[in-house]
Parts: C-alpha cells; structure tokens; sequence
C-alpha cells in the first residue's frame, strides 16, 4: 500500500545512527509517523527537519504498518526561522503540540491547512504569534473543545468583553466578573478584533495553553510540550520588557 499528499514536518528521532523515525502531517491522513533511511546522514539531515513542508511518498506492505518515508522538498521553513529566535520557538511550539494533540492518522483538514499557513510566515517580521494563537484555538475546536468568545457567559453582551472562564471556555465580560475576577483567565484583545500587544501575545498563550494541558494533552495524560512552554516564558519576558521605560 501506498499514498502520497503534501505534509508538514512534526517531530524527527533517531531510530539508529542514520535512519529516523519522522511524524509527518497531511490534509488526508492526519498525523503519520514512519521510517525514513537515511534520514539523518548528512547529505539528507536538512529536509528531514521540523516544520518543512514536503511532498511525502509513505509506503508500506499493510495500511497499520509503519512504513517507510520519502520526499521531496516544498518549503524549508526550518531554514526561513532559523535566524530569528522567536520564529523558531513558534516553529517548535506549533509542530510540537500538533504531533503531541492530534490522534494519530486521523484527518484534521481545517488544522493541517491553517498550520501550512502558519509555516509559510515564519520569514515574517514581526513574528506570527497571532497567527499561532489562532491556529491553536482551531486545534482545540477540531477536537471538540472550543471556547466561546462571542458574548458573555453571564449578561449575553458582547462589549467590553475582558476574561475566560478556565472551566467553560466562555467569555466574561468586565462588568460581569466581580468577585471571580482573580480566577478568570484574560482575553487579549486581538482576540476580539482590536490590535495586537506583546502582553495580548502572551495572554493568548497563556488562554489557548490552559485549554490545551487539561484538555487536548489531559485527556491523553501528557504534559504540555517543552517547546510550548518555552515559547510562553520568552513571550511573558518579551511583555515585561515591553513596560520598561
């Protein structure tokens, strides 16, 4: 058996001192992981590296089998990122979670599409962290654990519109979160159509990564990936830094 579709590059670990085991995305097969030969030795180490985007050949003699891997180059987004720290922590933040949230081998179009967005940005400056953002939020949609942000939870409105409820995912609005204020999570406001801040940056981090540890990786008793809290420590540092005189 066989099949081949365009693929965004997950996760990449030795399997002995050349090969690889490789997780790859696509739009009709979800997450996929398989052997590639040689995928370490020099000639091919810098195509099979996290986040390029690649035109997978996967075969195998059974459709459950783990097969093998080949490809051809697309997008070295790898590369596009590597000279800026903070898109190469996005990098590692999206493939990490989508290798770690996703159901292996089942189809998530929405998510694959909007994270082959999110790779072809990372030559951007200022780096995607919006788009991140979203990207994840969809992530949690696809997966049954969406948030609702269009009103209030408590009044129906939808102004002023301030915190999350980290039980619900439900929006709360200011005038209506009195004593709860402290236990809500804030919404950052490019949440809500108004423009972007390093605080609103990691506020959104901080608001699509409560939902993903207790429910995308809760449910499968797995922490939040290492990458993913990186990114939100060197983006709460980038807030605070942003207040300074």
């Amino acid at each position: 058996m066989e099949w081949e579709a365009p693929a965004a590059i997950l996760d990449v670990r030795p399997y002995n001192d050349a090969d690889a085991l490789v997780t790859v995305m696509t739009e009709p097969h979800g997450t996929h992981r398989a052997l590639v030969r040689g995928g370490l030795s020099r000639k091919h180490a810098s195509l099979w590296q996290p986040g390029n985007l690649i035109q997978a050949r996967w075969v195998g003699r059974l459709s459950d089998q783990l097969g093998t891997l080949t490809a051809e180059p697309v997008l070295a987004a790898a590369a596009l990122a590597m000279d800026n720290p903070l898109n190469l922590a996005i990098l590692s933040a999206a493939c990490a979670v989508a290798e770690g949230a996703l159901p292996e081998r089942e189809p998530h179009p929405i998510v694959f599409g909007s994270l082959v967005g999110l790779l072809a940005t990372l030559s951007n400056d200022p780096a995607p962290l919006e788009t991140l953002i979203h990207w994840e939020a969809a992530l949690l949609t696809e997966l049954g654990y969406g948030m609702d942000l269009a009103t209030c939870a408590i009044t129906g409105t939808n102004e002023n519109l301030s915190f999350v409820s980290p039980r619900t995912g439900r929006a709360v609005a200011a005038s209506a979160a009195g004593q709860w204020e402290t236990k809500l999570l804030p919404l950052p406001p490019f949440l809500t159509g108004k423009p972007g801040t390093p605080s609103g940056w990691r506020d959104g981090l901080l608001l699509t990564g409560h939902f993903l540890a207790r429910d995308a990786f809760g449910i499968r008793h797995r922490p939040l990936p290492a990458a993913r809290t990186m990114l939100y420590d060197r983006v709460a540092a980038l807030a605070a830094e942003s207040k300074q005189p």
